[in-house]
Order: C-alpha cells, then structure tokens, then sequence
C-alpha cells in the first residue's frame, strides 16, 4: 500500500542505501510526484518473454545499460495467474508509463522501474532515485553490480570495463572506466559443461563433437564466445595426446539471434544491423 513514509535511494557500491525521511528538505517536491503511480498511462506494457534468449536480450539491450541496476528476482508459485501478478505489480509500482513520463520522473530524481517476466520467473529493475519501490522490497533488492542476474544458466553482472585497445602509434593500454554489461555462462554450469566435454572427448568423433556444441542453447555473448573457446581448447588437448582429429573452432555460432523479446519471430536483417550497431556490438 502506498503511505507517506521513508524513501530510501540507493547510492553507488561500497556505500550504504541512504534514507530520506519525511522531514528531510526536498521529500514534498518529490512526493507531489509521486502521487497516482499506481495509474498508468493507458498504454499496453509488454512484459513477457516468449524465450530466454529474448529475455535475456532485454535485459542486456535495454535494461541494464540504461542504469536499471537494483533487482528483485522472485517465482510466481504454481496455482497463481501470472497475468494477475503481472498486472498487479505494474500498477503498484506505476511501471506501465511513455517514454517521456520516464525522462520527467528522471529529470526530478524519481526513479524508473521496469518488469520483465518469463515463464514463473520475474524480475523489477529499478534506477537510482527516490521510489517506494526502496522501501516496499527493501530486504529483497540486489545491485547487479555487486550480485549477478543468473537465470537459466546465464550469469549477468554489470561491471567496469577491463582496457581498451593499445593506441596505434603505442603506449601504455587505457582502462575502460564505463560500466559495461557482461552475459557469461554461470560457473557452475559451465564447470559441468567442461568436465562434460572432457569426459567424452576421446570417445565421440569430431563431427559428433561439433555436432553437440553446435546445439548449446547459449547466445554468443563476447564473454560467453571466450568460454565456448576454451570448452574447445581442453577437447582438443585431449585429442591432440591420443592423436585423435581435432575439433574447429568453426563448430562454434559466433553471431547472436537478434529476437523479439515478446515475440516469437526473428527480426529482419535491417533491424538487426541497426540493433547491433546500437549496442555497439
């Protein structure tokens, strides 16, 4: 239930959540616009994914690089309309608005909150500022930044980034002070993947071996890409002692499915180059 009551707004890693409370100088602005999150603007709020790979994209595409940083990640229990709780939780946290209503609560400090469901499994996002979202989910909320996403053997962190390249004419490497999205294969699934393909790569023949990690359901994140290799890497050392034929690194998909997050057909080749040179990829 929205009260009049503390509003907590988080603050950079290695600081604590800071607390504002109703005397503190600047809460009434804030409050005036605050009241009537639970309306929204009558526009339709899509929210659920028809695959992981869509609802991964979102969060990597859309989300997280836009500051969406403070997480709650919860399962709808079996017996329950997710299409109820989806409703529910878009109206209570005033989720459902334009474009231009976002960029006015940023402008004043409010924060953004978004919803992304697929299947049972939910997340709300949220950016810095001042929201009830702070106070209502206090004891649940994570910051990718510290702890990641992982959600259907994905592991999704936001994190500064490692260097750039070495400038032409040489030097010294710059390091990348931009918070940059980062989708790995979560540890321990990949560990079992390793022991895996270790396990049977003097049994299987290349084209067989090419053949299972052809079917890996993963996206070829650059992080994800760099883990696929080394998979490949320990198959071959082992194949190279028993002087068995080696696996190409060819059997490998190096370009991400660009999909519709809440639709199940792939996007044309015009709209996926400009996706992709939108994320900078």
């Amino acid at each position: 239930m929205l009260q009049m009551m503390a509003i907590s707004a988080p603050v950079p890693p290695g600081e604590e959540f800071g607390q504002h409370r109703p005397g503190d100088t600047g809460l009434p602005r804030f409050w005036k616009q605050l009241v009537g999150f639970r309306r929204h603007d009558g526009m339709e709020y899509r929210c659920v994914a028809t695959s992981v790979a869509g609802f991964v994209q979102q969060l990597v595409s859309c989300y997280l690089p836009h500051g969406y940083w403070f997480y709650v990640s919860g399962i709808i229990p079996p017996g329950k309309d997710p299409a109820v709780t989806d409703e529910k939780l878009i109206a209570k946290y005033g989720i459902g608005v334009s474009r231009t209503s976002r960029a006015r609560r940023k402008s004043v400090g409010i924060a953004n909150v978004h919803y992304i469901r697929y299947g049972r499994r939910f997340l709300l996002l949220a950016t810095h500022g001042f929201h009830p979202f702070f106070d209502d989910e206090a004891k649940n909320i994570r910051d990718v930044r510290r702890i990641p996403i992982k959600f259907d053997g994905y592991s999704i962190s936001v994190a500064r980034g490692g260097f750039l390249r070495k400038p032409k004419d040489g030097g010294l490497p710059v390091r990348d002070e931009k918070w940059r999205v980062r989708v790995q294969i979560e540890a321990e699934m990949y560990k079992g993947l390793r022991a895996y393909f270790e396990d049977i790569a003097l049994y299987r023949t290349a084209e067989r071996l090419a053949a299972e990690l052809a079917d890996l359901p993963f996206e070829p994140y650059a992080p994800v890409r760099r883990q696929l290799l080394n998979v490949v890497r320990y198959i071959n050392e082992r194949r190279h002692a028993a002087r068995l034929e080696p696996v190409g690194f060819s059997a490998l998909r190096y370009r991400r499915r660009i999909v519709r997050p809440f639709g199940t057909v792939e996007m044309t080749p015009g709209t996926v180059s400009k996706i992709v040179k939108a994320a900078g990829e």
